[in-house]
This record gives structure tokens, sequence and C-alpha cells, in this order.
């Protein structure tokens, strides 16, 4: 993927080993929340709670008020068919989005620079209002990651462009 050689022990050479870690941790977890996606069509929420009440049985026997345990279960009696056919659509649509993204910057598509950008951007803004909503510290990491992404593709874009 490297157009040009750079010295190995430079920024340059660095920030590009930076990109490509950041996209492929991208690609990754895209590929992951697709494949979660799809899997969400298939599960029955019924088995869902039961791998949750499996899941945490111990945890919760020892502490019942066990934060994360207490979480999942909720999440899990939580679930019906209209909340998971949304996330089902959501992790589908969110990681198809960013598999095309990572593919066409893969691939050194100009284009795919800005438009990777603004749909990182995007999706901050949507984390940023979940964790609002939510005080999920899990929006915030992502957002955290996202901002670093984007600061890498636009370095690169630079490079590229130089």
């Amino acid at each position: 993927m490297t157009p040009k050689r750079r010295p190995a022990g430079s920024t340059a050479r660095v920030l590009h080993d930076a990109f490509e870690i950041g996209i492929t941790a991208k690609a990754a977890f895209a590929a992951v929340e697709t494949l979660a996606g799809i899997a969400m069509f298939f599960l029955h929420a019924d088995w869902v709670r039961a791998m949750a009440r499996w899941l945490t049985a111990s945890e919760l026997g020892e502490d019942p008020g066990d934060l994360i345990g207490g979480w999942i279960m909720a999440a899990a009696q939580g679930l019906s068919v209209s909340t998971q056919h949304f996330w089902a659509v959501y992790l589908i649509g969110h990681g198809l989005i960013k598999l095309a993204a990572v593919a066409a910057l893969i691939a050194r598509v100009r284009w795919a620079y800005p438009l990777s950008i603004a749909v990182l951007a995007g999706f901050i803004l949507w984390q940023i209002h979940k964790w609002m909503l939510t005080g999920s510290a899990l929006m915030l990491g992502l957002s955290v990651f996202d901002l670093l992404v984007i600061w890498l593709v636009w370095t690169e874009y630079r490079a590229m462009r130089a």
C-alpha cells in the first residue's frame, strides 16, 4: 500500500504506518459489526435472554448488584423484535459503509480521503449524541478513536497530495 518508500525512522513513515494500522483496525471492527448485524437477524430473543442468564449467573449469584451483569440482563430483557431488527440493520449499514470507505482508502482513491473524514465525523456526532444520552464510555472511546483515525487520514491525504 505504500506509494513511495519513506525512510524507516522518519515521522512520515511512522504516521503512514499508524494510518495503515488505524484503517486495518477500522476494517476489522467493521467486518465484526457487519457479521454481528447479520447474526442479529437470525437470533431469537429468547435465546439471547437465555445466553445472558447463563453468562451472568455466577457473577449475579455472587453479587446481585453487579453493574456489568445487571446491564447485560437489562439489555437482554429489553430486546424486542423491532429493537433487534433496528440494531441488525444499523450494524450491517454502519459496517458496510466503513468497509467501503476503508477499501477505497486502501486502493488510494483520492476522493475517499475527504469522504472518509466526513463519514467518520458523522459517526462521531452520532456517538457523542448517544454518549450525552446514556453516558456510555464506549461511545466516548469510539469517538476518540475515530478522531485519531480522522487525523491519520488527513495526514496521509496531505502526504499523498504533496
